[in-house]
């Protein structure tokens, strides 16, 4: 599947490709979000996989969390990067340190994924 960058933000424009991988025991157990290529974001880590409370068994996830809830939450998660649960050191430094580089940064990859066509 395909998340969209918001309107109004750094992000659109841009159609990023997330892979959902559930388990046999979902939704007692969330699935695995994964940005397939990884993207460039303080809570994504190396691998693409999304660090986010509501897919986080240990932390919020409760198997009335829908799909919609999940993507919307990656949604927002992209656009607001929770600083307090980093998942790639380069994001995380350069959101922390030079947010108006992050923000250019975030723009040339929202060009980069433009829908071709």
């Amino acid at each position: 599947m395909h998340t969209k960058g918001r309107k109004d933000t750094d992000w659109e424009g841009g159609v990023y490709k997330l892979v959902l991988m559930f388990p046999e025991d979902y939704p007692q157990k969330p699935p695995k979000c994964v940005f397939t290529p990884p993207l460039f974001h303080p809570n994504v880590y190396p691998s693409g996989t999304v660090c986010l409370s509501i897919v986080n068994e240990e932390q919020d996830w409760k198997p009335a969390i829908t799909v919609k809830q999940i993507l919307l939450g990656i949604q927002d998660l992209l656009n607001d990067p929770n600083p307090l649960s980093p998942a790639q050191a380069d994001a995380y430094m350069l959101f922390k340190k030079d947010r108006a580089a992050y923000d250019r940064r975030i723009k040339q990859q929202a060009k980069e994924n433009f829908p071709r066509g």
